[in-house]
């Protein structure tokens, strides 16, 4: 199978499992006990903790977790004040701002233009003095776009609020601001394991807990720690930053590939510009993309998110650009990266174009 599905999750790169398989065996212990075995598990939980931070903004602490969704609970939660975020955002955001809507936070969405980008305009206006969060994914899972980041961070402290990044698309591929004071992260979009992420707490900041327990972590998450996924996590992020600029050329280049073989009859969803080129959202009039998602079985892609996949609905994400239902229904979206070969890539866009002629003559 040819596999363009990197935003929902990347294959786990052959160093990660490597870094792994030990603690799958000898080295089970738990890192929160006092014995030997203890202390080498503990001794590279802190080495993983350290090359995950080492792509995280400086003056900060990087407590593990669960994974992103567990992360953004957390900052969301454990804050207070009123929320204003951005109509695009990952449902572990939206849905966790809703839920403290509900508990009597404010929570204001920002609209975002055709190109998928936050009015700052409107920032301004909704970023008020009293402001408690503002929480921004750095590079939209959807549509690949990037966020204004920084100057979101610098409205925020203006207003005495603290910055949320959602970095989970972004990080180790997109410089993360250095204004942000929180920012959640996942070890599997990175090539790592799944079941574990992490959140960046800028000295200083105080949050209250999600989970209560042990107080492990140091800036308060309790439970005990799988050394084998922050292994995992630790070498997946050192190769993202030692494989930083031949990654990035990799993608440049699959993304000329794919977006010169679709063709201008293919629009693009979101900015060209500010954008994360291994994220390609496109849509053409008359494709069907639940359809075409199955007539491929070959090929793993996907219309949207994959936390929303099944739900029948149009994304959120492309009707907050102004698409109709039925654009939204027509796009469709092509992830790739580091284990992406130019072959299977131009295979594999060759079928999408023969099945969506193939539709649309049916249809006619």
């Amino acid at each position: 199978m040819t596999y363009l599905d990197y935003q929902a999750t990347t294959p786990l790169a052959p160093e990660a499992r490597a870094a792994m398989l030990p603690f799958l065996d000898e080295k089970f212990g738990n890192p929160h006990s006092p014995h030997r075995m203890g202390r080498e598990a503990a001794a590279a939980v802190e080495v993983a903790r350290e090359q995950v931070a080492a792509l995280l903004p400086p003056g900060g602490r990087t407590a593990f977790t669960s994974g992103a969704t567990e992360a953004l609970n957390w900052a969301i939660k454990g804050s207070k004040g009123p929320i204003v975020t951005i109509a695009t955002e990952h449902a572990a955001v939206l849905d966790t701002a809703r839920w403290a809507g509900q508990a009597g936070r404010e929570v204001h969405a920002l609209p975002v233009d055709g190109d998928g980008l936050v009015d700052l305009d409107a920032a301004r206006a909704a970023i008020a003095p009293g402001t408690g969060l503002v929480a921004a994914m750095l590079v939209n899972n959807e549509i690949g776009v990037i966020q204004p980041v920084a100057e979101l961070a610098q409205l925020a402290h203006a207003a005495g609020a603290l910055m949320l990044c959602d970095a989970v698309q972004g990080y180790g591929r997109v410089p993360i601001p250095d204004g942000c004071d929180l920012v959640a992260i996942s070890a599997h979009k990175i090539h790592g394991p799944k079941g574990i992420g992490a959140l960046w707490v800028r000295d200083g900041v105080a949050l209250d807990p999600l989970l209560h327990g042990g107080g492990q972590e140091a800036p308060g998450r309790s439970g005990t720690l799988a050394p084998m996924l922050c292994a995992g996590f630790g070498a997946a992020a050192a190769l993202m930053a030692s494989e930083a600029d031949r990654d990035r050329a990799h993608v440049d280049h699959l993304w000329r590939i794919a977006t010169r073989r679709l063709g201008p009859e293919w629009a693009v969803n979101g900015s060209t510009g500010r954008r994360y080129r291994g994220n390609l959202n496109v849509r053409r009039p008359g494709v069907d993309a639940a359809r075409l998602i199955s007539d491929l079985r070959g090929i793993a892609f996907s219309a949207g998110s994959a936390c929303a996949s099944g739900s029948g609905r149009p994304s959120h994400v492309l009707k907050a650009l102004g698409l109709t239902d039925a654009q939204a229904r027509s796009s469709i979206r092509l992830g790739f990266g580091r284990y992406t070969g130019e072959a299977e890539l131009d295979e594999a866009v060759t079928m999408i174009l023969d099945a969506a002629a193939r539709q649309r003559m049916w249809a006619a």
